[in-house]
């Protein structure tokens, strides 16, 4: 996968998120190491919740499917605490496999609603 198609494919996936709809966009960032999401509003270009394996109470591995749960779970109970209910889930031009299917599942169930 070269730098060029993922930058097509996250763009393409930007675009449909943007003129489908309002709601905050629940964005998920993948490195080697961690995974990282953030609800973001576009309309006031703010972080409203964000969680990663990154942060000082996440244990373990931050690059497996079990990690990437935790922090799904955890942006679903910051984003709720922050009054957000519905999302839109931004996989960021990454593959819905793996750790981004695991973030998102637990995410819905956490009551997030995509």
């Amino acid at each position: 996968m070269t730098n060029a198609h993922f930058t097509k494919r996250q763009s393409r996936t930007r675009f449909r998120l943007a003129t489908h709809g309002t709601r905050p966009r629940l964005s998920v960032f993948r490195s080697g190491k961690h995974i990282y999401a953030q609800v973001i509003d576009d309309t006031t270009a703010a972080t409203v919740a964000s969680a990663s394996t990154n942060e000082k109470e996440a244990k373990g591995k931050g690059y497996n499917v079990e990690a990437a749960s935790t922090v799904g779970k955890k942006i679903a109970e910051r984003a709720k605490a922050a009054g957000v209910t519905q999302v839109m889930f931004d996989r960021g031009g990454y593959i819905y496999h793996g750790r981004i299917k695991a973030l998102a599942e637990a995410a819905r169930e956490g009551g997030l609603e995509f």
